[in-house]
């Protein structure tokens, strides 16, 4: 009787054991960040300048095209980046100094909401609260970011948060460029990875490439 007990007490643990790991399994699929296709972040970022959206098109803007942290785009200042090719600023997770070319669509966006704000203080930081203390929060930019994409009816794969700008950038050069090697070098370089096989992970490539070794297979 004992010995049945103790079966049975051991069952339980194990299946309790399996839902837990489900479980979890579920909720970091639900997690996985994802990226958007390049014509959508520019369907995007127009909309949101139409709908005087300012704030969050410029973030979104300037995220993806300089795929810079979030907790890097919230310190930059207007005088950063306006009439400024290169941006130099020293990343706040690796403490390396970067030099960034803001490109020249980035630079007429930065020009026309500068404008359509009537900025005066180019000393002021970009992405300030609602109080002009200081910068939005990074929670809070990715709850708004989860709301702008249902408010425009954008579907993605996975979850949305800042660093859906990062992986925007790093797949469309990956497309660009036919997934060639040389890229993938410059953006694990760009990126800050220990190698391109965290790149190729970060990209959601390696599934991909995965997923083709089954498509290879036919009768």
């Amino acid at each position: 009787m004992g010995i049945l007990y103790l079966h049975i007490l051991l069952y339980k643990s194990i299946s309790n054991c399996i839902f837990a790991i489900q479980i979890m399994s579920l909720k970091n699929q639900r997690t996985t960040t994802s990226y958007i296709q390049w014509d959508t972040f520019k369907s995007l970022i127009g909309k949101l300048e139409r709908d005087k959206e300012f704030k969050f098109c410029l973030l979104i803007a300037t995220g993806v095209f300089t795929a810079l942290r979030i907790s890097d785009l919230l310190t930059l200042k207007y005088s950063d980046v306006l009439d400024k090719e290169i941006l130099i600023l020293e990343e706040k997770k690796t403490k390396k100094t970067r030099s960034i070319k803001l490109n020249a669509d980035l630079q007429e966006i930065i020009k026309r909401i500068v404008k359509a704000i009537g900025v005066t203080d180019y000393n002021q930081l970009i992405f300030v609260n609602r109080f002009g203390t200081k910068a939005i929060d990074k929670s809070y930019v990715n709850v708004k970011l989860k709301e702008i994409f249902k408010s425009y009816n954008i579907k993605t794969d996975g979850n949305i948060s800042s660093h859906t700008f990062r992986k925007t950038l790093g797949r469309r050069v990956m497309e660009q460029h036919d997934y060639s090697n040389q890229y993938l070098i410059l953006l694990s370089d760009l990126f800050g990875h220990s190698s391109i096989g965290i790149t190729k992970r970060y990209l959601g490539i390696r599934e991909k490439e995965i997923h083709d070794v089954y498509d290879s297979i036919s009768l």
